[in-house]
């Protein structure tokens, strides 16, 4: 291939590398389990963003992962490492003088010794005590030297990590150069705080001073966040100290900074970072096994200030994210989740899982199946068909295990008797197709077939056979809404039954009408849509009486269709409307909550309503209820097992239609 020549084609080297993970269609379909079994949208999106998807982790397993790497930190080692350095190098030191003295018989050796006997027991004012002490032993000296070092390194380290293995080997000139990063640092913090404009300063300290800092931010935003978090787990780290050791460590490190010349430096740092980010936890203790304060570590090896500060501050991060990945407060959205975080702890597989939860809510928003309104999240009409498609599909799978049942569904959907005569077909129609005029038609258009032309139809070309007519059906589905569905696990069963039968209504029998009552202490009509990201309602109340008037109402829209009411309920009716409007609830139900619901019943039989009732439950009162409606209107009882729901929903569909009057 010649230079700047390219061609282009298939990819045929395995998988898309540019195709998303999943497709919105599939994660709408794992989405639809959750929502058939009762939950809502959010529920079931939060539901699957826990679990994952097929070849990507979810936010559960990513949890699981993080809290093994907290309990790694945990086990790292205690935090009174560089306390217990400092007593061994001090008990060294003094040991290799006490030899060095032993041998002299001189009463400055005796003296020394008395000196050496009276050190105090607090290992920071030992070192104080021995600043000015003259050595006679020069491995005393240089051991009592690495003390100074240690702390100086270790005390450094807790601020910039890394210092401590940087400044292996040190020079004066090596701690000049640090104190005037750390007060051209304070300068740069100072003119931030007063709101100037410092990104031409920043990028003056890195060029200098970048070598301090491995982590490389890229701002000084970044460099704060950075530089705050460690303050903040070094302030955690004494606070999760015995008050003894706080007390010895504090007085050790204001030595070594005293010793450095940075004490005032050192201050006004900390006071900077706290101010910059007063949201992180300064002043709390580590939080160690079992709830308790005060171990933030629970290993065995001491560690040191360094590397236990680094440990700490590993662990606030692991926490951070640890909530994130949980979801579990006011506003959680999984952009909150840090992936560099993320990669930190888990590596970049881990950031790949995440993008692609990340990308699951927008590929569903960006291809219509959700929509936000008023901060919550809403299924579109194109994802409540889907779902209520996967519905239908499960009932009518659930059909065919169980067979036809006693209901005879031979003649289900089936039109009237042939009168022999045709019209051009139109939307909506179910009459069979007259071929045999459907092709004359297309001949007659477009003239004889020729030598290996076939015959092409178009809409137009279309005839139906002309059948006795049959009238329409509207039915009503009324549902019950109360806490007590939920309670006995039938509120998804109802759901996914309502959407399945308004999903077989509005796509094989389009000249039919269904309307969806949702009632509790009071009822109203619902849209697929909203029935579909509904809730059981926590509410006390079976307001059957209102779900039937509204029923009525409706019905009275479609004068010559076969009216049909569908009750699915748990309990007898509890609640009814006052003169007012607001419902009347009552347990036990009054006298006037039964005969108002009654009163109902009778005047939708005068109409020549046929109400069936699909019974969930046993109770005797409800069974009482139950069966007085049905001898009132001679409408049917049905006691399904609640699994069965629907396919006992979808056959009296049916079987309502079946029955059938001819058009005059």
């Amino acid at each position: 291939m010649s230079s700047g020549t390219f061609r282009y084609g298939p990819w045929d080297g395995g998988p898309d590398p540019l195709a998303s993970p999943f497709t919105a269609a599939g994660a709408l379909d794992e989405m639809s389990r959750q929502i058939l079994e009762g939950r809502t949208p959010r529920e079931a999106l939060e539901a699957l963003l826990r679990r994952g998807m097929p070849g990507r982790r979810g936010l559960d397993d990513m949890r699981r992962a993080i809290e093994r790497r907290r309990r790694e930190a945990r086990s790292r080692g205690r935090m009174d490492g560089t306390l217990q350095e400092v007593r061994r190098l001090l008990d060294t030191a003094v040991g290799q003088e006490r030899a060095a003295l032993f041998p002299d018989p001189s009463d400055e050796a005796r003296l020394r010794e008395a000196e050496l006997d009276a050190l105090p027991a607090d290992p920071a004012r030992a070192v104080r005590s021995l600043a000015e002490y003259d050595w006679r032993s020069p491995q005393a000296r240089e051991t009592y030297e690495k003390i100074s070092e240690l702390l100086r390194r270790e005390v450094l380290d807790t601020q910039f990590k890394g210092m401590k293995q940087a400044l292996e080997g040190a020079t004066p000139e090596d701690f000049a150069r640090i104190r005037d990063m750390i007060g051209a640092l304070n300068t740069l913090l100072e003119a931030d705080a007063r709101g100037e404009d410092t990104d031409a300063a920043f990028g003056e300290f890195m060029s200098q001073y970048g070598d301090f800092f491995p982590e490389n931010p890229q701002s000084l935003e970044e460099l704060v966040d950075a530089l705050a978090r460690r303050s903040a787990a070094a302030a955690r780290l004494l606070a999760g100290l015995t008050p003894q050791q706080r007390s010895e460590l504090a007085d050790l490190m204001s030595t070594a900074m005293e010793d450095l010349g940075l004490a005032a430096e050192m201050s006004r740092l900390a006071q900077a970072l706290q101010a910059s980010r007063p949201d992180l936890n300064w002043g709390g203790r580590a939080r160690g096994r079992g709830g308790r304060f005060g171990e933030g570590l629970a290993g065995d090896e001491p560690l040191g200030l360094g590397d236990a500060t680094t440990a700490l501050e590993e662990l606030a991060e692991l926490d951070e994210l640890a909530a994130a990945l949980g979801q579990d407060y006011a506003g959680a959205s999984l952009e909150d989740i840090d992936p560099d975080a993320v990669a930190r702890a888990l590596g970049r597989s881990a950031v790949d899982d995440l993008r692609s939860l990340q990308q699951i809510e927008r590929e569903l928003e960006q291809q219509g199946f959700i929509t936000r309104r008023a901060g919550s999240l809403e299924l579109t009409p194109r994802a409540v068909r889907r779902i209520g498609q996967a519905a239908l599909a499960r009932i009518f799978r659930q059909v065919s295990a169980r067979g036809r049942g006693d209901h005879n569904l031979t003649d289900a959907g089936s039109a009237g008797d042939l009168l022999g005569t045709s019209r051009g077909w139109q939307f909506g129609d179910t009459q069979p197709i007259d071929v045999v005029r459907t092709v004359r038609n297309a001949v007659l258009r477009a003239g004889p077939p020729g030598k290996g032309r076939p015959v092409r139809l178009e809409v137009g070309d279309f005839e139906v056979a002309e059948t006795e007519r049959r009238t329409t059906a509207a039915v009503c589905l009324l549902v019950d809404l109360s806490y007590s569905m939920a309670l006995r696990g039938t509120w998804g069963i109802a759901k996914s039954t309502a959407l399945a039968l308004h999903t077989l209504v509005s796509t094989s029998f389009p000249q039919d009408k269904i309307h969806i009552i949702g009632f509790s202490d009071y009822a109203r009509e619902l849209r697929p849509v909203e029935l579909a990201g509904l809730d059981s309602e926590m509410v006390q109340g079976t307001n059957l009486q209102h779900a039937l008037l509204i029923a009525g109402r409706l019905l009275s829209r479609y004068p010559q269709a076969e009216p049909v009411v569908m009750v699915v309920t748990d309990g007898e009716p509890t609640a009814h409307l006052l003169r007012d409007g607001t419902p009347s609830f009552s347990w036990p139900p009054m006298p006037e909550t039964l005969e108002l619901t009654l009163a109902e019943v009778d005047r939708l039989t005068r109409r020549g309503v046929t109400i069936n009732v699909f019974m969930l439950d046993d109770e005797p009162r409800l069974v009482q209820f139950v069966e007085e409606m049905a001898r009132r209107n001679g409408g049917r009882v049905l006691s399904p097992d609640p699994t069965a729901l629907g396919s006992y929903v979808i056959r009296d569909y049916l079987r309502s239609r079946g029955r059938h009057r001819v058009a005059r």
